[in-house]
């Protein structure tokens, strides 16, 4: 079973293969955007990596629970995969829309377009590329600051708040030993108030 999950899951990775885009499939001269070659290496990252945590070593590496129980073993390999398919997928998107990757990828596709008929100097704003790529970039890396400096935020508060909330159940845990002490040395106090009224009672006249 082994073999035949392992045969059929390299069999999907290469249909997939033939399926995406490919130096074949795509004519000559004709142009892909930034961002399908974006998806089409995550789909080819993605392929490797199914094809590297092959089922093969995955029972390899649970092989006396493989022998007990090879169903389940293939239903866990599988759901494995696809979840870890979607998570990757899910990071993946998330950086795309933080760093709106798809507006910046398809305006550098727009400025690649339109500079193909020119035939003089790319223009630049300053004429130093140092300065140029500065310029794009830093707002970039400070909207990732920013969005990072948001989470440790929201984090520190969160640790607060549960922090305060440690600090008040210790305070009403106190209270509460407190309470039982005082109702306690109470009790002892009426106990032995008790035992000394029943002593003077039995004492002779």
């Amino acid at each position: 079973m082994a073999e035949a999950s392992s045969a059929n899951l390299g069999g999907g990775c290469e249909e997939k293969r033939h399926e995406g885009s490919s130096p074949q499939s795509v004519p000559p001269g004709t142009t892909i955007s930034r961002v399908k070659l974006l998806d089409t290496m995550v789909d080819t990252f993605l392929q490797k990596l199914v094809a590297a945590g092959s089922y093969q070593r995955f029972t390899d590496c649970y092989k006396r629970f493989y022998q007990l129980q090879p169903d389940i073993t293939q239903r866990i390999y599988d759901k494995f995969i696809a979840q870890l398919q979607t998570s990757i997928r899910e990071e993946i998107s998330d950086i795309k829309e933080e760093g709106n990757l798809e507006a910046v990828l398809n305006a550098l596709d727009k400025i690649v377009e339109e500079g193909k008929d020119r035939k003089e100097p790319a223009w630049r704003p300053s004429g130093i590329p140092e300065k140029d790529l500065h310029s794009v970039m830093a707002p970039y890396f400070l909207q990732q600051r920013d969005t990072l400096r948001r989470h440790v935020q929201k984090q520190e508060a969160e640790n607060q708040q549960l922090a305060d909330a440690v600090l008040a159940g210790r305070r009403q845990v106190e209270e509460l030993q407190l309470q039982v002490q005082a109702r306690q040395q109470a009790w002892q106090a009426l106990h032995r108030e008790q035992r000394e009224l029943v002593a003077v009672l039995r004492e002779p006249e």
